[in-house]
């Protein structure tokens, strides 16, 4: 009977032990609903990052918690941030697909001593709404400038922008205007659109009516970017030499296969590519690939998933696996390393992400898949959005 009583108070003790080196991780996301693909891109990121580099930090054992947030809802998503920090105890927070989501989990972070990764929203004064934000993964205002010089030298003077009417979507067209005006072309039109829009043959008409010789596109990647390129090519702007430009959410590897020969030839600056030839990227396609159960399905979610979770590593090894907001974000102020989509570095002022950006065309390979092939590099790009807002 002692040696039982004494086998079960080591057994607590053992528990008490294991719960407290546990560093949990709580990730928001769509899991479910019409951009359940991009959730399942963030949970391939992170379970590839921790089946290459295994789930401990020194002592530390880290322990991912995921709550499905289907669509942008801000006060859902500072709902399901509460309860991750209040009942979960989570150290960490992370993910969020949707830059209204992170935004109103940002006044939460300073109270809740826990720093927030943000590995997809896309908006640029993220970042600035506190300083326990760091981002993992790209602004629109990055992968937009560079798209407005390779429009330039296509010989196109006058676009018409068309943008999904938030955060990201104005990014874009502020980005794109911005750049194309300093090369010396005209914008002739903007056009907002609500992110809840799937007809876009009024859309279709308009770009025609314009006179434009291009179009700028940006629409958050899902179902609505997938039914726009479509609406491109079934509207006769492809046939009528109306050139396409967007960043590349618009072809993610995901909707190549419905695009099919209609996406051909399409160009968009990005920060990854699937295709990206390293060795870094292969080990993470495969460890990815495997996660997602189909290489088909990965996307650009999954690298900035992975790459948070290198920043959250480097924060628990800095703290020690204890929860120090301020100490960890300190930490990786500078960090610099080789990601899947090529060297990378956390500004140390603005806590932000600088990578490259590539200019990418669909192509087509000899099996019979499409791809995003890299063509051109813009290297050490930071964030021209913060720049601007200064």
């Amino acid at each position: 009977m002692k040696r039982f009583v004494l086998a079960a108070v080591a057994a607590i003790v053992m528990s008490t032990a294991a719960y407290a080196d546990s560093v949990k991780v709580g990730v928001v996301g769509p899991f479910s609903g019409p951009f359940a693909l991009q959730g399942k891109n963030f949970k391939a990121g992170i379970d590839a990052y921790m089946a290459i580099n295994g789930n401990k930090v020194g002592d530390n054992t880290v322990e991912v918690i995921y709550r499905d947030l289907p669509a942008a809802d801000p006060a859902q998503s500072k709902a399901l941030a509460q309860e991750l920090v209040v009942k979960e105890k989570v150290q960490y927070l992370a993910g969020f697909y949707f830059t209204p989501d992170a935004m109103a989990v940002t006044p939460i972070l300073k109270q809740a001593n826990t720093p927030l990764v943000i590995m997809n929203a896309a908006t640029s004064a993220i970042v600035t709404k506190s300083p326990l934000v760091v981002r993992a993964s790209f602004t629109t205002w990055q992968t937009s400038t560079p798209i407005a010089k390779v429009a330039h030298d296509a010989g196109v003077s006058k676009v018409i922008s068309v943008v999904s009417d938030y955060g990201p979507g104005v990014d874009a067209e502020n980005a794109f205007k911005a750049a194309f005006e300093k090369e010396g072309g005209q914008v002739v039109e903007a056009i907002r659109m609500p992110l809840s829009t799937n007809d876009f043959s009024p859309i279709m008409q308009r770009i025609k009516d314009s006179g434009a010789q291009g179009v700028f596109a940006f629409l958050p990647s899902g179902p609505t970017t997938l039914g726009f390129v479509k609406a491109y090519n079934e509207n006769g702007l492809k046939a009528a030499g109306i050139k396409f430009f967007a960043p590349g959410d618009l072809t993610q590897e995901s909707d190549l296969p419905a695009l099919g020969d209609a996406a051909l030839g399409i160009q968009t600056t990005f920060h990854y590519a699937v295709s990206h030839d390293s060795p870094e990227n292969k080990a993470f396609v495969e460890a990815a690939a495997k996660a997602i159960g189909n290489k088909a399905e990965l996307s650009f979610p999954a690298v900035g998933a992975y790459d948070g979770m290198h920043v959250i590593y480097k924060m628990i090894e800095a703290t020690g696996g204890k929860q120090d907001a301020a100490k960890a974000v300190e930490a990786v102020k500078g960090l610099t390393w080789v990601s899947p989509r090529g060297p990378v570095s956390i500004d140390p002022e603005s806590r932000h992400i600088t990578q490259n950006i590539y200019l990418r065309e669909v192509t087509k390979a000899d099996d019979g898949t499409y791809y995003n092939k890299e063509v051109q590099t813009f290297e050490k790009q930071g964030d021209p959005g913060l720049a601007a807002a200064k």
